[in-house]
């Protein structure tokens, strides 16, 4: 199956040039109606999540658990993926605008973000640790001794890091990252003295960058299901995506991409 990589600049031009699902939109038919005359579904994601969304360095393809979810929903309704860059900040305009038509990218379920979006049923959990660096690992007991001002915490801007970390831990001090910078480059630049991070994507960084040490695993906070966000007033399409994640979760292929991709459950 062919696919496209189109950053968001370009998907109003797109739109534009593709117009099925901007017409359909317009006439009031679901997405679902438009994705299908269209022959193409556009999934917003970010690139800088892995193991969930990442460029791949020598094609620069996207790449990780969702885009493996992505293209094989395209396959099941007989449709091309495009993947459309987005940001943590944006993702939520972007549907707004019909920038994409679905958020593939790894995001966990929020209150402010359901007040602006659909989200999907739960396809998986997951829930946060703290990112330090090796050196530091035994410098905090228990997650009170985060919540002190000389404790500069790493978030990444538009992210539930962020609002918890700010509703949490509203003693520490919040250095706030907006992309493409992450927060556990700072870490690892001696910038910040602790992330907010979740089990999935530490996981991965652990083995990637072996200074870094996720502290408090047994006792991991603000546990949340993580499901796909799809644009609102179209119950429709979400509930065909609900079905969907039913069908695949009873086949076994959300429990395959989770150990392909190493991929924890909070």
């Amino acid at each position: 199956m062919q696919r496209r990589f189109l950053p968001a600049a370009a998907a109003a031009a797109a739109a534009v040039a593709m117009p099925g699902q901007a017409s359909a939109q317009a006439a009031g038919a679901s997405r679902l109606q438009a994705i299908q005359s269209s022959g193409r579904i556009r999934f917003g994601t970010t690139g800088d999540f892995n193991p969930m969304s990442f460029r791949d360095p020598a094609s620069r393809e996207y790449r990780g658990h969702q885009i493996d979810a992505g293209n094989q929903l395209a396959r099941d309704m007989n449709v091309r993926a495009e993947f459309i860059a987005t940001d943590w900040r944006t993702l939520i305009n972007g549907l707004q605008a019909d920038q994409y038509d679905v958020v593939f990218t790894g995001t966990s379920m929020s209150v402010p973000r359901a007040m602006a979006a659909s989200f999907t049923i739960p396809w998986g959990r997951n829930a946060f640790v703290p990112l330090v660096r090796r050196r530091d690992a035994n410098r905090f007991a228990n997650w009170d001794a985060l919540n002190q001002r000389n404790v500069t915490i790493g978030v990444n801007l538009g992210t539930t890091m962020e609002t918890w970390v700010q509703s949490a831990l509203p003693g520490a001090t919040l250095r706030r990252v907006e992309s493409p910078a992450r927060d556990w480059q700072e870490l690892l630049g001696n910038r910040v003295d602790a992330t907010m991070s979740s089990l999935i994507e530490a996981a991965f960084l652990t083995k990637e960058y072996p200074d870094l040490v996720a502290i408090f695993q047994n006792t991991p906070r603000n546990p949340i299901p993580m499901a796909f966000l799809a644009p609102v007033n179209d119950m429709v399409f979400t509930n065909f995506l609900n079905a969907w994640i039913t069908i695949r979760t009873a086949s076994g292929f959300f429990e395959e991409i989770n150990t392909r991709w190493g991929v924890s459950q909070g």
